[in-house]
């Protein structure tokens, strides 16, 4: 096909010559409508110029009742009239043709929208593409380049309202749904409206888009216990997916940042509890609030009496339970304790550092109330509990108890190990470090000896530690071997 403007080559169905650039109309195929709306502006026509011929016939029929003759000539005029009414239809008909195409066609609005498009005549392009969008309404591609342009414009207005139809349209597959997403969310992350990204991403119910953008959402924190009627203690846990904090009340009230923070399971003990709770992730977007009822009836088994209460320590101290001491079972990880845990059998030394005990009655399987108690025990001294273990290493060397620091004692293969148990005041006297000595067979068998040190936790100083008949420490001072000098003799002959 060639260019009827400059004669070059076209490639078939194109609609505009690459070389000059001239439009090129094509008469379509007419939509029913369109054909109608042609047939009656030719019947029109058609109508006047019959109209027009009536009329000179009725003229000359008069003029033949009068006996009057008309020259010839006004004939051959009406004849060119026709003439050049048939050539002005067949004209309008294809111009008509013409402009109904390109104004019918979305082929053509796009075509004209990319060129207006490479030139930068965006406000056209634009007009071309609403158009197409018209003559095909509800065309994704077509949003989206439409979008990209108001983009171009820097009209970020329209561009986030049509990305947001896009999301909305019942016509947009998944890959298209991501994209308008992906660029919604670069929109609002550019602002740092992230609330606006946390409500758009709940509402997509897409669980992919939630995934990979996990770290903008704040969901509401969900619940290990269902809510309803209990007849025994229950450990309530909240999680809520992301990184953030979760706050809570316990009395029905609307949390804010000023409630507690939520760090450990919630024990509910007897009563009825209303749990509120909402959460706020690192970027400062809170979930909704989620509220929750309980009612605990339990049969009554108190909380253990324990002596030590939780707090900062810079001395050892004991943790004594007061009163009835029998079926109480302790942790010192925070867990709930069970039959698995350790049982009270008497004081406990605090240890060194941090630590959460928890204590409870447990009767017949029921476990009682929790007593919780949250240590922090800081020694204000540079000598450490490793230190002292050493100390004690180089003492059973010197007395020769071991021969070099893994314990052993011969070739047997056995040995014996030197560990740390804990840190106590004895007798009022000072603080100790207490180490067992433990010992440990050929195939890795363990067995305290009964032998224990105590360590000065200031001084390093060495004592054994034994017991009286009465089970109180007794401090041992350790009397360090003689060791004679050898005496130098010269060979007498």
């Amino acid at each position: 096909m060639k260019c009827p403007n400059c004669g070059s080559e076209m490639a078939e169905g194109s609609l505009y010559c690459e070389k000059c650039g001239e439009d090129i109309h094509i008469v379509p195929d007419f939509e029913p409508e369109l054909e109608h709306n042609m047939e009656q502006t030719i019947h029109t026509i058609l109508a006047g110029l019959e109209e027009e011929k009536e009329n000179v016939q009725r003229q000359k029929s008069t003029q033949k009742q009068k006996g009057k003759k008309r020259p010839g000539r006004p004939k051959k005029r009406h004849g060119k009239k026709i003439l050049l009414a048939v050539i002005l239809l067949f004209l309008l008909a294809g111009g008509m043709a013409g402009v109904i195409y390109s104004y019918y066609s979305v082929e053509f609005q796009v075509s004209r929208a990319v060129r207006y498009t490479a030139s930068g005549k965006y406000d056209k392009a634009i007009s071309c593409l609403h158009r197409a969008l018209e003559l095909d309404e509800g065309n994704i591609e077509l949003i989206f380049s439409l979008a990209e342009l108001y983009y171009l414009k820097n009209n970020k207005i329209e561009y986030e309202y049509l990305l947001r139809e896009i999301i909305k349209s019942p016509n947009a597959n998944a890959e298209q749904l991501e994209g308008a997403y992906d660029k919604l969310i670069a929109i609002y992350r550019a602002r740092g409206d992230y609330q606006t990204i946390n409500t758009l991403l709940l509402g997509s119910g897409n669980e992919k888009l939630i995934t990979t953008y996990q770290s903008y959402i704040a969901s509401e924190p969900e619940f290990s216990v269902k809510e309803g009627y209990y007849t025994s203690i229950q450990p309530l846990k909240l999680t809520a997916a992301g990184t953030g904090k979760i706050y809570y009340t316990m009395d029905g009230s609307v949390p804010s940042e000023t409630s507690t923070q939520y760090t450990a399971p919630i024990i509910l003990e007897n009563g009825d509890y209303v749990i509120t709770a909402y959460f706020v992730n690192d970027r400062g977007v809170a979930s909704g609030v989620v509220s929750k009822e309980f009612h605990i009836e339990n049969d009554e088994i108190p909380p253990p009496e324990v002596s030590a209460l939780s707090g900062d320590y810079y001395f050892p101290i004991n943790i004594e339970i007061a009163g009835d001491d029998e079926n109480i079972y302790y942790t010192t990880d925070g867990t709930i304790p069970s039959y698995s845990s350790s049982m009270y059998t008497g004081p406990i030394p605090m240890p060194l550092g941090k630590s959460n005990f928890k204590f409870a009655r447990i009767v017949e399987g029921v476990t009682g109330t929790v007593a919780e108690r949250v240590y922090q025990l800081v020694m204000n001294t540079d000598f450490t509990p490793e230190q002292a273990v050493a100390s004690v290493v180089e003492y059973a060397m010197r007395v020769g108890k071991i021969y070099d620091e893994e314990g052993f004692f011969d070739d047997s293969g056995a040995s014996y190990c030197y560990e740390y148990q804990y840190v106590t005041n004895i007798n009022r006297v000072d603080d100790f470090y207490v180490i067992a000595e433990i010992f440990r067979g050929v195939d890795g068998s363990l067995a305290k000896t009964g032998n224990n040190f105590a360590v000065n936790a200031y001084t390093g100083e060495i004592f054994r530690l034994q017991q009286d008949k009465r089970g109180k420490n007794v401090l041992i001072i350790i009397e360090e071997p003689v060791v004679e000098p050898e005496e130098d003799s010269d060979d007498e002959e």
